[in-house]
């Protein structure tokens, strides 16, 4: 059985309830915004890398870098990979043209792939294909060496050259998309 109670206790009881709600509501919120602070002014160090006249900055596991008007994003700088020797067309010789890609990495083909089209708009469009003197193992365009062709292939030695608009990408798979960032270094003239 419920013990009665005078209205002017229960309207006590009920103050005395919403006061307890009130400050732990009160309590909550405030360590919520002091928690949130604290966590944001964690000390966590920004790396950055001069290389060539130009500032790479990482952030979220990509190096970032501004060329001209482009941003690139690259998953590593020009001192964690190999220089390219070799002449290539610079950036300006893929600008509102189409680009096709033969790739045996689909990490390598990402790399330029995201660099050339997703984030700056370089390239008209981005397209498998095949080279007109290889086997052709699906059905894409036949493209030639006149075209910009982008060709990544597993190999047991490094190396990025061009014949024509033709560009070999080839290396041990765990370096192809390193290659693929040198290659975008010599193209875009940070190397």
């Amino acid at each position: 059985m419920r013990r009665l109670i005078s209205k002017v206790q229960e309207e006590k009881k009920k103050k005395r309830n919403r006061i307890l709600v009130g400050a732990v509501l009160i309590f909550v919120m405030f360590f919520s915004v002091i928690g949130y602070s604290l966590g944001n002014f964690q000390t966590s160090e920004t790396a950055i890398v001069n290389y060539n006249g130009f500032k790479f900055i990482q952030e979220s596991n990509l190096w970032k870098v501004s060329v001209g008007s482009f941003q690139f994003s690259f998953r590593y700088n020009p001192t964690q990979v190999g220089k390219i020797s070799s002449t290539l067309n610079l950036l300006n010789s893929y600008q509102d043209k189409p680009l096709y890609f033969s790739s045996e990495n689909s990490e390598a083909e990402s790399e330029i792939y995201n660099n050339l089209f997703i984030q700056n708009k370089i390239v008209q469009r981005v397209q498998p294909a095949c080279l007109s003197s290889e086997k052709c193992s699906g059905d894409y365009p036949i493209k030639t060496f006149d075209d910009n062709f982008i060709i990544i292939k597993k190999n047991n030695s490094n190396s990025v050259r061009q014949d024509k608009n033709c560009v070999f990408i080839e290396g041990k798979a765990e370096d192809l998309a390193g290659l693929s960032d040198s290659f975008l270094f010599k193209i875009t003239g940070i190397q």
